[in-house]
């Protein structure tokens, strides 16, 4: 059982309280996430059909959870694990323009996903995608964007604070480091991809980390990405610095979406070229997609780090192992 148990824990909110300030925290931000892109509100699928190249394949080794059903013979669905690809085809069939965007609630089951204080089989995001030119294609436009969110996940975590004075003065900052992982790996070459995570973001406890997913002078990428969402080299993670679990926490990991030429070569690196057959991969060779940029925010994990809690099951409910039930209970953290 991986879990991390902080010394002498203790909720700065009850169990209503913590309701309360849930629907703070989700209502304001989503506010303000959707007036600084520019975002519209869209409903979002639960399940897409499988063999469409639609839903995500995260790092390619994930099982997703699919069923059949009755009435429809010969279709399997799957449980989304992201709408990457969804969003996209979204912003073409809505006709969104450029400097247009869209966000949804996306609700995912994720059966391979760690279980512990960060990590549980039901993930909620934040889903969000723009339309963008092919000037914007560039790894600056991409950290603009990024410390915008930074800032307004900042911003929600003074309001919040001020609403609820339990929580005790907000230290999350609009200040925030932005470096490659490849500067990463430079500047800690004896550490392994998290502990040179955990060590920037605790020296400047806000981090955009850059280009994820092709390898690096190690030989090794610094973490997994699927070859047909991002373009590795213009994506990122945004990380804080978690006081309560003492370790960095993955708010959203986001990008400019591969074009024409990117998804080839990445589908090439990964040995996946059979995908470009699938339906979205057409839709995207032939150029029937708009350039975006997009990703993904984890609600629950931003509940976390902005209530101070040391659990996702705080904040969510899900199911845990029996032992990892009684020994939060026996540490004062209580799971939902």
């Amino acid at each position: 059982m991986n879990l991390i148990i902080p010394k002498n824990y203790k909720s700065s909110l009850s169990a209503r309280e913590t309701q309360d300030a849930i629907k703070f925290v989700r209502t304001r931000f989503e506010q303000r996430l959707s007036s600084a892109l520019n975002l519209s509100r869209v409903t979002a699928p639960v399940f897409v059909a499988a063999g469409e190249g639609i839903n995500d394949d995260l790092s390619g080794s994930e099982r997703k959870v699919d069923f059949t059903m009755k009435n429809l013979k010969g279709v399997t669905a799957e449980i989304v694990q992201s709408l990457a690809k969804w969003k996209r085809i979204a912003l073409s069939k809505y006709d969104f323009k450029v400097g247009e965007g869209l966000y949804t609630n996306m609700n995912a089951i994720r059966r391979d996903d760690d279980i512990d204080n960060l990590h549980s089989i039901y993930v909620d995001q934040w889903d969000w995608e723009l339309v963008i030119d092919k000037g914007q294609r560039k790894l600056a436009f991409l950290e603009e964007v990024a410390k915008k969110i930074v800032g307004e996940i900042a911003l929600t975590s003074r309001e919040v604070t001020e609403k609820f004075p339990a929580l005790g003065q907000s230290k999350l900052s609009e200040k925030v480091l932005v470096i490659s992982s490849q500067e990463l790996e430079d500047k800690y070459p004896n550490l392994s991809a998290k502990e040179r995570e955990n060590k920037i973001v605790k020296e400047h406890k806000s981090v955009v980390l850059t280009q994820i997913g092709g390898k690096l002078k190690s030989g090794k990428p610094h973490d997994s990405r699927a070859p047909d969402y991002d373009d590795w080299s213009m994506n990122c993670d945004i990380l804080f610095w978690c006081d309560v679990l003492d370790c960095a926490v993955e708010i959203s990991s986001m990008g400019i979406r591969v074009d024409e030429a990117a998804l080839k070569a990445q589908l090439k690196i990964a040995g996946c070229l059979d995908r470009a057959k699938l339906k979205y991969h057409k839709m995207l060779l032939e150029g029937e997609l708009p350039l975006t940029i997009g990703g993904g925010i984890g609600q629950s994990r931003v509940c976390l780090l902005l209530l101070n809690k040391a659990h996702l099951g705080e904040v969510h409910a899900s199911i845990w192992s029996k032992e990892m039930v009684e020994e939060c209970r026996r540490n004062n953290i209580e799971l939902l």
